[in-house]
């Protein structure tokens, strides 16, 4: 009889301690995440501060119109107006631009740089990351100097022969480009250059032992492996690219109208809270949706440069 009764206790004891295990994890589970919650909760109290709130009343601005009462108005305006329409494809288009020249100038130069010795490629990075401790105002207005019709590139150019008289190289799409290109260069060429030092170069070996060429080699082994970085470095440039004010304000002349130049004129000038946060909000919502259309088609390691 004793025997019988230890037999159908014993599993029913194990059975008891498993669920006791399976509790106490659970208890220890909730008191991780809570003490997990109570570390990030003064980032999330920062983030609701400096962003969810902001961006919240952003939104409710937008729908308040002239009359202080919920309207659409504020959006109707900018359907209804072709010059809103022209606004937005002046960023957009001053934004493709920008990022396009970038791609042309900084992905050659971050090649080079991944190819030299570290000692000398540091310097080089040293220089490239110099413009960032130059206020981009000044660095706007010494290109102004630089550029507007007696400035020393006009002059230099005709002493050399280039041209014959002053050519117009600013207070237009040209030198709003040219400043724009100098400060986002290195928001390109920091992210490519990362990660063609990440490539092993014995891949390229590899490919050279299988018969490839230079040229070959560097089409189908290198640039594939820097892609990732190419891509982030062109969507870090053309984001920011988005909401630049300072630059087309001051040498794009009144010509070059980006949609940070309206918000600030609404507000300024006529003291339209409502449409400046329209605005504000179709800008937000065209920029979200182009970091989301951008996450379809490369994952977030591979932007970080992990996804060699």
């Amino acid at each position: 009889m004793s025997t019988g009764t230890t037999a159908t206790s014993g599993p029913i004891g194990a059975a008891a301690l498993g669920d006791n295990n399976a509790e106490g994890l659970k208890a220890d589970a909730r008191r991780e995440r809570l003490r997990l919650a109570g570390l990030c909760s003064p980032a999330a109290i920062l983030v609701l501060v400096l962003l969810v709130i902001p961006v919240g009343w952003l939104f409710y601005v937008s729908f308040i119109g002239a009359d202080g009462q919920f309207s659409l108005e504020n959006y109707e305006r900018m359907i209804e107006r072709k010059s809103y329409a022209r606004i937005f494809q002046t960023t957009f288009e001053v934004s493709l631009l920008t990022t396009a020249l970038c791609i042309l100038i900084g992905y050659p130069l971050a090649y080079f740089m991944s190819q030299l010795p570290s000692r000398i490629a540091n310097l080089c990075l040293i220089t490239v990351l110099l413009p960032f401790w130059t206020s981009l105002l000044v660095r706007t207005y010494a290109w102004l100097v630089l550029l507007q019709k007696r400035g020393l590139v006009n002059t230099w150019a005709m002493d050399l022969g280039l041209w014959d008289e002053p050519i117009k190289i600013v207070h237009n799409m040209t030198g709003t480009l040219i400043d724009m290109v100098h400060i986002m260069l290195p928001f390109l060429i920091l992210p490519v250059y990362g990660s063609m030092k990440a490539i092993d170069k014995d891949y390229l070996k590899a490919a050279a032992n299988l018969g490839a060429g230079p040229t070959r080699a560097f089409w189908t082994v290198f640039f594939p492996l820097s892609a990732p970085g190419l891509f982030a470095g062109s969507l870090i440039v053309f984001v920011l690219c988005l909401g630049f004010f300072v630059t087309p304000a001051v040498l794009g002349g009144g010509k070059v109208i980006m949609v940070s130049m309206k918000i600030a004129s609404n507000i300024e000038l006529f003291v339209n809270w409502g449409a400046a946060s329209a605005l504000g909000v179709v800008l937000l919502l065209m920029t979200v949706a182009i970091l989301w259309i951008a996450a379809r088609f490369v994952r977030l390691d591979q932007l970080a440069g992990q996804g060699h």
